[in-house]
Formats: C-alpha cells, structure tokens, sequence
C-alpha cells in the first residue's frame, strides 16, 4: 500500500493535484483526521510494508451514519475525488459512499478477491513471504518425517493458498471453495508414503476452519506425526517484491488518470496483462472466481 500511496501522491501532485491521506481508511474520513501529502512526504516509503496511514476495521462506517458523516468530511473538506486501496469489502463501501457524494471514487485493488484484476498489490509480495516460510518448515519435514499443516491468508477465498501450495510443492491444497474430506486426505497421506514419500505439506487457507482440529483428526487415523504452523500476520509484512511495487505504480498511475479524465465511479485493474478500468458497480456485484485447475495441476505434480 505505501507504494501506492506514493505512486498516487507524486503522480496527482505532478497534476497540481492537492492529496490529503485519511488516517485508518474510513475511520478517518468518518472523523475527519487526516494528513496532506507531498512529494517529499511519501519519500523512503516504496520499500516498506504495509501503510503509513494505518488501517483499521471500522463498524461504524456499515452504518448508514457512518456513510452520511463519511460524505460530510468530503463536502465540508471540498474533496473531489476519493482513491481507495482495500479489497472487496472496501469497495463496497466505497460504492455506498458515491451514492452520498459528488466525489469520485476509484478503487485501487489490494486484495485478490476483487473482480476485475487478475492480480492486485501485495498479492506477490504474500505468496513470495509465505513460500520462504514454508520452504523452511519443509526442510524440518523432511528430516523428522512429519506431516505439516501450513494455514495461510483467506478467510472466505483460496486465491494465496492456491498459489503457494503450487509454488512450494503442497502434497494437498485446501481452500474454501472445495470441500474435503478428512478420510481423502489421510488415503493420499498414505499413498504417498508407499511411494516413499515420509513428510509432507498441506497448504490450507485459514477459511477451512480448525486446522488444529484438523491435524488431530489426520494424526490419529494416519498414525502420523502432525504439525500445525500458522503463518499469521507475518504474511502482511515485509518489504514488498518488484511485481508489487510495479503494480501499485501502474494502477496508481491509471487511478489519478480516471480521477482527473472520466466521471465513472471505477476500478484499476490488471486484464490480460493491461491496466484498465471496470464500473465499481460491476466490481462490487460480481465474484471473482477461483482457477480450481491450480489444484488439480498441484495434485499431478505432487504425485
């Protein structure tokens, strides 16, 4: 996100754009707290994880309330255009707020469940944290020869779990958009060990639901060692990679170029390898969906 912020804040400024940055998202626009930004504010911050206008849930601003007070900061502060860095929920909200204001709003994807990205900021800065993680957790499977349970980012969506599993090399992939069951896992968890495989890595959103429970229920009809390591929060940290902070840069770009070129309330996006718009609308009523044939590719190549 702060690769964002900075693309957002020098390329607007470039068009005599004033910038102002609300402190934790919509809790700041509901409280009116806010911060304006420079070229030289944003300086040393491309390089950094995360976001130096902090972020927070904010309940009040599901409420009908919270929009209405949300619309009066950008009234009363003559905001003409609102970019929001967030994921599905977040342009959702963003779409309740136009309906309340003549600002315009733009999102800029950070989450991969957004429709009309293929890709969005982050997400491979995510996968890159999380496969050096399991990398290493892999290396003490090996030599304990022990099952590893690795939960990962994706309360309702398997989009990071997919990928990583595929790109570490999972014997299993779980995510929430295919059900499974515990008795299928621990049979290819013994197929593999008559071929010769003595560990191995289950790749799991944490939207499955109790892993933990899950590595019991496996440990006891296998009758092999199972461990649970949740990556947690350490997935959202870390200095971004290239790809992300090349992303950010181009959708930024295209952002403050919608803002200041179109009067269509939109998203930024990557399609086939572009930068392009979609309607907010049609971003916010549509889901995108999960490529299922990662799982099976995975499947093969793990066999």
């Amino acid at each position: 996100m702060n690769a964002a912020i900075r693309a957002v804040t020098r390329v607007a400024h470039s068009q005599g754009c004033r910038i102002f940055g609300f402190e934790r998202g919509w809790e700041g626009l509901i409280n009116n707290v806010f911060r304006e930004l420079t070229p030289r504010s944003v300086g040393g911050i491309i390089q950094s994880g995360g976001t130096i206008l902090h972020t927070s849930r904010c309940l009040e601003f599901e409420t009908k309330e919270g929009i209405q007070k949300a619309a009066e900061t950008l009234a009363v502060n003559k905001i003409e255009g609102v970019l929001v860095i967030g994921g599905n929920g977040s342009f959702k909200g963003a779409l309740e707020l136009s309906r309340k204001t003549d600002a315009l709003c733009i999102g800029i994807p950070a989450s991969n469940d957004v429709f009309g990205s293929d890709e969005t900021i982050g997400f491979d800065t995510a996968v890159n944290t999380a496969m050096e993680e399991i990398d290493k957790i892999r290396d003490t499977a090996i030599s304990h020869e022990r099952i590893f349970i690795v939960e990962v980012m994706g309360r309702t969506r398997g989009f990071l779990a997919s990928t990583v599993g595929l790109t570490v090399g999972a014997e299993i992939i779980l995510v929430p958009e295919a059900k499974f069951e515990t008795g299928k896992i621990v049979k290819r968890l013994e197929t593999n060990a008559e071929k010769g495989k003595k560990s191995g890595i289950i790749v799991a959103a944490e939207g499955v639901g109790d892993t933990r429970e899950l590595a019991m229920e496996i440990e006891k009809e296998s009758g092999v060692e199972v461990r649970l390591s949740v990556l947690g929060y350490a997935q959202r940290g870390g200095s971004p990679t290239a790809r992300s902070r090349m992303l950010a840069s181009m959708f930024a770009n295209k952002a403050v170029e919608m803002l200041l070129d179109t009067d269509s309330n939109s998203i930024v996006g990557l399609t086939d390898g572009k930068v392009e718009a979609m309607e907010l609308m049609k971003s916010c009523e549509n889901e995108k969906p999960l490529d299922l044939s990662l799982l099976e590719l995975a499947n093969v190549l793990a066999s």
